[in-house]
């Protein structure tokens, strides 16, 4: 109970201590709890204080920046675009005009979140177009064949519409994906006429799942469907612009280097080889494209930071070993620097012919990070390089936060950055020094530093591979360790030396070299996804364990002092959360939820 005092006003109240101190015995309970907590308040204190020292801010941005996204995608109706624009700026400016005050790095993040929200909002408003609502048969279309892809039973083909008839409907729509028999596919950038049916992009299978509606959304396409009869190839009324044109380019040297690859290879031997050279992997059978998820080693195919950084290591270090070869260069000239130019050339045309997904956009950007940072003499992995190209990223194309590639891709590259800038110094580091140490250490160090990656990439993205794929990989560090190498060392460089050795009619060989390697990549894959418990299926579970689960990571890869144990404590959390989630017997889908409105916009036809 509280003792009744005078106030320093003369007014009589509460003073709100129990025991009274008076009252407090020596050597009683409340001095020894008081002595315990003041250490560890203290301790806590300058825990904090250590995580918000110089240059710790900017990792957090592009997490706060993401969390606006988030916000977005999770509002009930579309957001109001002059609100939420305004909303953003103003926070930027608060920020800048208290950019010494204390409470700066709070308005920061305020101002980041603000900022991923208008973002979210300002992309969907400027792609805003219709989305088909309902089936439709029948259908006319004339239009722009923009991109073709050559899968394994069927092709499939995304058309600009131009003209758009039906006999009971005047939907107009202003991109459709249509599938077509296999070798039927119609040229990029053709202007063709044809009939099909046309069906609403498909939504999410259950409540919290991924939205392929969504995904199609922001990539401009309003329907899917299959075509009816021939496709009738015409003159076009009017040219199809710059964009039509360059993507008709990328798209014959796509296809003239799968003809050069077809020469030697076939079968799963040739579809592999394109989908790491041009990103192109539909063509890739069933039985090994499961075999390739179920055994971990599914992200050898989406092209991403792995291939972005050996095109970029290759082309570095062969063109500064080139140079070097020249003393007078060598001394007067920054040859490091002409090889991490040329580095940048070449993964900008390695993003360029691969279609420039999110993943490999993401991972060009990371790279190009790196190497100008090299040019600039800066130091190259760090977080600030992986936050600046989240933050890049982001910008350009905010709906990839919630796409399985952008959230694998920058969990495993987290991971890797804080083992490099955590752990690994300590684990390279010889106290002996000699060369005998060396060449002793260097086998098993090199082994163990491979399976230290694999192993916190592979952790690191199991929460997501779990929620978007319904599986783990409990062998997968396994697959990453025998594949692996081979896959580095042998067939990217044999690719990239066929890229190079086509225009002279010399790449033959370095395909037949490729072939070798993908055949015992194949070999491991098969293996390792025979063996007992290789399938790890996972329940459905919801958003709320991922979220926790991203969270714990970002507080185990960000945080330098024991905090970082919090994102630990998180991880567990989730673990148990997500296997521990009950299941229905059915699923109810209202007929309302199965229309494809874009998220949070409603803009269904």
């Amino acid at each position: 109970m509280a003792e009744q005092g005078t106030t320093p006003g003369g007014k009589r109240g509460y003073a709100g201590t129990w025991p009274p101190r008076a009252a407090v015995p020596a050597g009683g309970f409340l001095p020894v709890r008081a002595g315990l907590w003041r250490p560890f308040v203290e301790t806590l204190q300058e825990w904090v204080r250590a995580e918000a020292g110089a240059g710790r801010l900017l990792p957090w941005v592009p997490v706060a920046f993401g969390i606006g996204i988030a916000f977005y995608f999770a509002a009930e109706h579309e957001p109001v675009l002059s609100v939420a624009a305004a909303a953003a700026i103003v926070l930027c400016l608060l920020a800048l005009l208290l950019r010494r005050h204390r409470v700066f790095p709070a308005i920061v993040m305020l101002a980041a979140v603000a900022a991923g929200f208008a973002t979210a909002t300002w992309k969907t408003a400027r792609i805003a177009h219709g989305v088909l609502a309902r089936p439709m048969f029948s259908v006319a279309l004339t239009g722009f064949v923009e991109t073709r892809d050559i899968r394994e039973k069927t092709d499939r083909f995304v058309l600009r519409v131009v003209s758009m008839e039906s006999p009971r409907d005047n939907t107009k729509l202003e991109r459709v994906r249509l599938s077509v028999k296999k070798g039927t596919a119609p040229e990029v950038g053709s202007f063709v006429e044809l009939k099909a049916r046309l069906m609403p992009p498909l939504g999410p299978q259950r409540p919290g799942s991924y939205d392929f509606g969504r995904d199609l959304y922001f990539q401009g396409i309003g329907a899917s469907g299959f075509v009816m009869g021939a496709v009738k190839t015409r003159e076009p009324p009017a040219a199809g612009g710059l964009a039509l044109r360059y993507a008709a380019l990328m798209q014959g040297l796509r296809d003239a280097i799968d003809a050069r690859i077809r020469t030697t290879l076939d079968g799963d031997q040739r579809a592999i080889a394109t989908a790491l050279l041009t990103g192109r992997r539909d063509a890739i059978t069933t039985p090994v494209n499961d075999a390739m998820f179920i055994s971990g080693l599914g992200h050898v195919l989406s092209i991403s930071g792995y291939h972005m950084a050996v095109v970029a290591g290759v082309v570095f270090f062969t063109i500064r070993a080139l140079l070097a070869l020249f003393p007078a260069l060598t001394a007067g000239y920054p040859i490091k620097k002409w090889a991490a130019a040329a580095a940048l050339v070449a993964a900008a045309f390695y993003l360029l012919l691969s279609g420039a997904e999110v993943a490999t956009q993401r991972s060009f950007f990371m790279t190009a990070v790196v190497l100008i940072a090299v040019m600039v003499d800066r130091r190259a992995v760090t977080f600030r390089t992986l936050a600046v190209a989240a933050l890049i990223v982001l910008a350009i194309a905010p709906e990839a936060l919630v796409h399985p590639s952008f959230q694998m891709s920058f969990a495993a590259t987290l991971g890797l950055v804080a083992m490099v800038q955590i752990g690994l110094p300590n684990l390279l580091a010889s106290p002996d020094h000699s060369v005998t140490a060396r060449l002793a250490l260097w086998g098993g160090r090199e082994l163990m530093v491979l399976m230290l990656a694999s192993l916190v990439a592979g952790l690191a993205t199991t929460p997501y591979a779990a929620f978007h794929f319904h599986r783990v990989t409990p062998y997968g560090l396994l697959a990453n360790l025998a594949a692996m190498p081979v896959v580095s060392a042998v067939v990217m460089p044999a690719g990239l030396l066929g890229l190079l050795a086509m225009p002279f009619g010399f790449d033959g060989v370095f395909w037949a070299i490729m072939g070798f390697g993908i055949d015992w990549m194949i070999l491991v894959t098969q293996w390792v996804a025979a063996l007992p418990g290789a399938v790890g299926r996972m329940a459905a579970f919801g958003v709320g364990p991922m979220i926790l689960a991203s969270a714990g990571l970002i507080l185990l890869g960000l945080l330098r002092s024991p905090l970082r144990w919090s994102g630990a404590a998180l991880l567990v959390i989730a673990s148990v959360w997500a296997v521990r989630v009950p299941q229905p017997d059915v699923w109810s889908r209202p007929m309302a939820a199965m229309l494809p409105c874009a998220a949070a916009t409603g803009n269904c036809i």
